[in-house]
């Protein structure tokens, strides 16, 4: 079971034979040639998954019960799946979400034959000369691993989380499958779509790849006590690096209270305000000093110990450098100032796309939207899944691509604020962030920053007056000669235009009815020939065209109402 090191140039192979990188398992084979994926094997494996769906009744609709059997049936990418669906109350009913929490800590866990199997797989020697006692009964049951409690032949308690066996080949089975199914969705819907699905693919297998790399949570472990080593609230569980491998970690066994028993937090004297606003303190620090954050800080992964807050599970965490860090932390005062110009600025240093094309009229119009609605509001009216969804719909509507990390930041922060809610009514979770913010910028800092700012400005300035004045003499004469011609581009002034031919356009129809109707009148009471059956034909054709002219623009205004009401 001991495959070689993770490579990030490895490979997947599409269905037309093409190869697509994507940053995931690796060596130099391909993943395909790693895990025997063929198309007959891809086949079968959508075969099962329609008699999984099939067995479910999906076209008849599921419950929560039924949709939750069905992720864990399916195997562990669609698990992963219910977990991030299960953070997500914007998409699922709330009942769906609560469900699907359970797949975080409630699969079914391994028989105790395969667990030790799969322990004995990782080492050269026998596992009795490294542990004393191993628990039948796990601690938890996920998707890629359960842990157990244990205890080394040297006596330290410990955790041991062993890797699910195949949980790399199931995976890559199902991503293959599923980047080819993307690469058709985004070539088919490549006019105004709103997800990259190719990368939202590559995403989740970059974050199962790290989950499934065990020595990446053991370095993890030890850079997060680094970092919060004078942080003498925060914790997480020392590493035994000499029993760690790909797919098995040994770290020490905390027993704590679990952060959403608030009734136990209580009972043991705990301040739940100040358990609250540690958190999220603490949480910033994670985001905007370290850059190395847990990107999936639910209830199960955060205990209360000794008047500590523990950490599990640092098996994902996220990156910021120190670039996204500045701007992150620019993005956060704006918001509290209200600065819609700064929380601009902010968002253009993230984008990774060509800035040429944006409008920042319009996008300063929706940036004070979004300001307005999120700027004051208070955490019990804060909703931070709305916001960052309202955020990225924003900035991709305005041509502006952000990259994963922020996308992961987004997700982090919105299970954080569940995890909080019940800890810090009625506070600003975005004033407890911005004044952390203030708080570790000394004055020294800022003076330097702001220096930094002036001399760039001044820079810019500058050659922007020596450029004026070179070309002044060239427009003088030119203004001389009347070479010089001047254009105003008045914002919204096409629209109006529009708007005012169209009316003009109507208004002229409606005369020619009126005429119609008044002609066909005088005709009829004249009895102009010809007539027949009593009616004068010309009279009876003029009040045919006026009833159609009239529908007509009786039509056209209400499909313009409509129209703009949908707007």
């Amino acid at each position: 079971m001991t495959d070689p090191e993770f490579d990030p140039e490895d490979e997947l192979r599409d269905d037309d034979g093409s190869r697509q990188t994507i940053g995931i398992l690796g060596g130099r084979d391909t993943v395909e040639d790693r895990y025997q994926i063929t198309r007959s094997s891809k086949a079968a494996r959508l075969r099962e998954i329609f008699d999984i769906a099939r067995k479910y009744d999906v076209l008849h609709g599921l419950t929560p019960q039924t949709l939750r059997q069905l992720l864990e049936e399916l195997g562990p990418t669609f698990v992963k799946a219910g977990q991030i669906l299960s953070m997500r109350s914007e998409i699922l009913p709330e009942s769906f979400c609560d469900e699907l929490k359970k797949l975080r800590t409630s699969v079914e866990p391994m028989e105790r034959d395969a667990m030790l199997q799969a322990l004995r797989d990782e080492y050269t020697m026998p596992i009795e000369d490294i542990f004393d006692a191993i628990d039948d009964v796990p601690l938890g049951s996920a998707s890629v691993a359960q842990v157990h409690k244990a205890r080394l032949i040297t006596g330290e308690l410990v955790a041991v989380k062993i890797q699910r066996p195949h949980v790399q080949e199931i995976m890559a089975q199902d991503i293959s499958i599923m980047r080819s199914l993307a690469k058709r969705a985004d070539r088919i819907m490549s006019d105004g779509q709103f997800i990259d699905f190719t990368s939202v693919v590559d995403e989740l297998w970059q974050s199962f790849r790290e989950e499934t790399d065990f020595l990446v949570e053991a370095k993890n472990l030890e850079e997060f006590r680094r970092n919060n080593a004078d942080v003498a609230y925060i914790d997480c569980p020392k590493v035994y690096r000499r029993w760690c491998t790909r797919h098995v970690v040994v770290m020490d066994y905390v027993k704590g209270i679990p952060i959403d028993k608030t009734d136990e937090l209580v009972k043991g004297e705990y301040d739940l305000t100040e358990i609250g606003t540690k958190l999220v303190d603490n949480y910033t620090k994670q985001m905007l000093d370290d850059g190395f954050f847990h990107a999936d800080p639910h209830p199960g992964n955060i205990l209360i110990r000794d008047g500590k807050i523990v950490y599990l599970d640092l098996g994902m965490m996220g990156r910021l450098s120190a670039h996204d860090r500045a701007a992150m932390r620019d993005m956060v005062l704006a918001v509290g100032m209200r600065d819609s110009v700064r929380l601009k600025e902010g968002l253009l240093r993230f984008s990774i796309s060509d800035l040429s094309q944006v409008d920042h009229a319009n996008l300063l119009a929706d940036l004070d939207e979004i300001i307005a609605e999120y700027g004051d509001a208070e955490l019990e009216d804060l909703d931070l899944g709305n916001f960052f969804n309202a955020l990225v719909s924003m900035a991709r509507k305005n041509g502006i691509e952000l990259p994963g990390t922020v996308t992961m930041l987004a997700r982090s922060l919105v299970t954080l604020e569940g995890v909080v809610d019940e800890f810090l009514p009625g506070v600003s979770i975005v004033d407890i962030i911005r004044q952390h913010v203030r708080s570790t910028i000394q004055v020294d800092e800022q003076v330097k920053r702001e220096a930094k700012r002036y001399v760039r400005e001044s820079y810019e300035a500058s050659h922007a007056l020596l450029r004026a004045a070179r070309d002044l003499p060239t427009l003088s004469r030119m203004l001389t000669r009347g070479q010089i011609r001047t254009q105003l581009d008045l914002t919204g002034i096409n629209d109006a235009m529009r708007g005012l031919s169209s009316s003009a356009d109507r208004l002229s129809m409606s005369i020619v009815v009126a005429g119609l109707f008044i002609g066909s009148s005088v005709v009829y009471y004249a009895r102009i020939k010809p007539v027949i059956f009593g009616v004068p034909v010309i009279g009876f054709v003029g009040y045919f065209l006026a009833l159609i002219l009239g529908l007509w623009i009786v039509g056209s205004i209400l499909r313009k109402d409509r129209k703009h009401r949908r707007h």
